[in-house]
């Protein structure tokens, strides 16, 4: 779907609060750690000024949203990839070696879904956003809206909890602006 000269848009999509206990939680339902004040406040103001918030209904994006003062439209279409039998307790993802992003997005966990299976319930959503638009979502959700601009290669982004990734539309199509801010450190 081609952009509309009047369909500019300008996505501020903020990754959740760390998770409470570190580990692979797609679909899973975990808990966030919204102590970090500093980064929180951070996050609160570069999103500030967005005449649209949505947010995954995931336990640790209503958490962040809440940390950040929001009341976002929650959109189910934004929740984290499903790496199906990946998130079990005692799972590991497998090596899967040097696959190419084009394959690797391609790659289907057992049960689960594909980054490619993602991209295509996140992406519509994403095509439909008009002004500026806040999202607290999941680092996968952050990568299928990179892809939008560069293809599968969004895959060897790094996304880090509470960074902010932004990206705009124009007649032109999709561009990157930033990937993976964070809040300054502070000395102590």
């Amino acid at each position: 779907m081609s952009p509309l000269p009047d369909a500019a848009a300008r996505l501020l999509i903020l990754r959740h609060a760390p998770l409470a206990r570190p580990g692979l939680a797609g679909r899973r339902d975990v808990e966030a750690d919204c102590s970090d004040g500093a980064a929180l406040g951070w996050a609160r103001a570069a999103l500030d000024g967005a005449g649209t918030h949505w947010s995954s209904p995931a336990l640790r994006c209503r958490q962040t949203c809440a940390a950040l003062g929001l009341a976002p439209e929650w959109q189910p279409a934004l929740w984290e990839q499903d790496f199906g039998a990946w998130e079990e307790p005692g799972a590991s993802i497998p090596d899967l070696g040097p696959l190419p992003p084009e394959q690797l997005a391609r790659r289907r966990p057992p049960g689960g879904e594909s980054f490619f299976d993602m991209a295509a319930r996140v992406q519509p959503l994403l095509d439909r956003a008009r002004g500026t638009v806040a999202i607290v979502a999941h680092a996968g959700t952050v990568r299928a809206a990179l892809a939008l601009a560069v293809g599968p290669a969004a895959l060897s982004f790094s996304v880090a909890p509470l960074s902010l990734t932004v990206l705009s539309r124009s007649p032109a199509g999709w561009a990157v602006e930033a990937v993976n801010r964070v809040a300054p450190k502070v000395a102590p």
